[in-house]
């Protein structure tokens, strides 16, 4: 389940197409001469460094404290507050990771536990900050539960340029802290909602390293 690949196994057709298409330009321009083919020629070189930049995945390796909540994406924080209409059904402190095209964006588990629940909502299309991005854009809820039986939930959420959703657990799966678990093409947003009493250890704008960057701590 973890794809531990220096480049995310989803960008392999990406890479290819952005570098062969490279490779046809560069070639004919060569040929030719042309700089009708060189300017083209050098867009697509431009491409094939942002898509294997798009698609890098780092390793990262998550604090000690087996109680810290890390953060499932790289990010912006754009929302750090208590709300109610929450995928676990009660209030929950609800903090939102805005990704941009430039982040990583592979996703990584908040918690240790084991996925109760997985639900694919289809939907709109809005700018992943748009405050309606957690209810109407395509998303992909996960309900994990710890050892302890204290739930969570991370949702990840389609922006206006992301088009597919990878998620690889299924419910039953047993999610390591940390370890990579999903995956949001291109441009997008994660929510995860804790429990009330937790305290977040992070504030609106600071940002975020996925399976580093503490959220905060389970008590």
């Amino acid at each position: 389940m973890d794809n531990n690949g220096i480049i995310a196994r989803e960008g392999y057709p990406f890479i290819a197409f952005s570098v062969v298409l490279t490779l046809i330009l560069a070639v004919a321009a060569g040929k030719t001469a042309s700089l009708l083919l060189a300017v083209p020629a050098g867009v697509a070189l431009l491409l094939s460094i942002f898509v294997v930049s798009f698609f890098r995945n780092p390793e990262r390796t998550p604090p000690g404290d087996a109680h810290a909540v890390v953060a499932p994406a790289d990010g912006t924080v754009i929302v750090a507050e208590r709300v109610m209409d929450t995928p676990l059904g009660c209030e929950a402190l609800k903090i939102s990771i805005f990704m941009s095209v430039f982040n990583v964006h592979v996703n990584r588990a908040p918690l240790d536990g084991t996925v109760t629940d997985i639900s694919y909502y289809p939907g709109k299309f809005f700018d992943a900050r748009d405050g309606r991005a957690s209810f109407e854009n395509e998303r992909n809820a996960v309900i994990l539960e710890t050892s302890a039986g204290m739930r969570i939930a991370f949702v990840q959420i389609a922006g206006l340029i992301a088009r597919r959703i990878i998620c690889y657990p299924k419910v039953g799966d047993v999610l390591v802290r940390g370890a990579r678990y999903g995956l949001i093409r291109f441009g997008s947003r994660v929510d995860v909602y804790l429990p009330v009493d937790v305290e977040p250890l992070v504030a609106i704008g600071e940002r975020t390293v996925a399976g580093q960057t503490v959220l905060g701590r389970i008590g």
